[in-house]
């Protein structure tokens, strides 16, 4: 009796010991909820030159001796894509799989491989079976996306039988953040509701603008021009060029000529006080000469050969 009990107790290790490579990496991955944690022997099973899968294999280094902070960072990403990947159907799941191999792990592979660096992700295509690659050398992933998974699991599910089934958990911090700032735009609405409501504060926007946009602003934002030239000059020779500072002066120029205007054809006549009448006539006419005299002093600027000026 001894040795038919003997038999049957040796007969589960006899099942496992003929699993195949592939049944024991569907027992791996489905231990670690999808992710397979290597060392040099499984990743020699993963890696075999004959296999008819294909693998995603992060390699870091995330013990804290190692003081790998892009490892810590990239880490929930794989993981993430990995777990949404072995939610994808069983017979598509079976044929890809995502390991993780720590360098304390598995120091003879990263030699092998000449990896001195972390993190990295490389990925095995299948060399038999009806899916099999040409190309054997295994493609590397170069994180030119930053460590985020939603980019990661895009550009893995090209090697997979399957687009990986990922979606990005919900932000709840940024909808907190949008739902609390409700009341505080409510607030400040609620305080600027009567400035929105005056049409002389649209009347004094509309001017600004007209003023701005007359006096080049787009032609500087259209050619890119800097906002001074060399030596801190701020009016540009020709009138192709301008800069930034050139324009600001130009809006000044214009509006307190248009502002002399006003009050010379609005508010002057208006005035009940002959004295004060003709003290404003004095000072707007003044004010206009002056003010147009730089105006075309700024022309004979931009162009030399320009023939006319006033007082200056």
């Amino acid at each position: 009796m001894l040795w038919p009990l003997l038999a049957l107790s040796l007969f589960p290790l006899s099942l496992a010991a003929q699993k195949s490579v592939h049944e024991q990496l569907v027992d791996l991955a489905a231990a670690g909820n999808g992710l397979i944690q290597l060392n040099d022997q499984t990743y020699d099973l993963l890696a075999s030159p004959k296999r008819d899968w294909s693998a995603a294999v992060h390699f870091t280094a995330l013990h804290p001796q190692r003081r790998c902070a892009p490892c810590k960072e990239f880490e929930p990403a794989f993981t993430a894509v990995a777990k949404a990947w072995a939610n994808a159907p069983k017979e598509q799941r079976d044929k890809h799989f995502f390991a993780t191999l720590d360098f304390d792990d598995g120091p003879a592979v990263f030699q092998k491989l000449g990896m001195s660096s972390a993190p990295g992700v490389h990925v095995y295509p299948p060399t038999d079976g009806p899916n099999a690659s040409a190309k054997k050398a295994p493609f590397k992933y170069d994180f030119q996306n930053g460590f985020e998974a939603g980019p990661l699991a895009e550009q893995l599910s090209v090697h997979t039988p399957i687009p990986i089934p990922y979606k990005a958990p919900f932000n709840w911090a940024r909808a907190g953040s949008i739902v609390s700032l409700i009341p505080i735009i409510t607030l400040i609405f609620r305080f600027i509701k009567p400035a929105l409501q005056n049409r002389w504060v649209w009347a004094a926007g509309t001017i600004a603008t007209s003023l701005v946009m007359t006096s080049g602003y787009m032609f500087t934002r259209i050619r890119g021009a800097p906002y001074t030239g060399p030596n801190g000059g701020w009016i540009a020779q020709g009138y192709q060029n301008q800069y930034g500072q050139e324009v600001q002066v130009i809006a000044v120029v214009y509006g307190i000529l248009a502002g002399s205007f006003l009050m010379l054809t609005v508010v002057t006549p208006r005035q009940l006080s002959p004295t004060r009448q003709r003290t404003q006539v004095y000072l707007w006419t003044a004010v206009n000469f002056l003010v147009f005299s730089i105006l075309v002093s700024l022309f004979r600027v931009k162009n030399p050969g320009y023939p006319f000026k006033l007082i200056l």
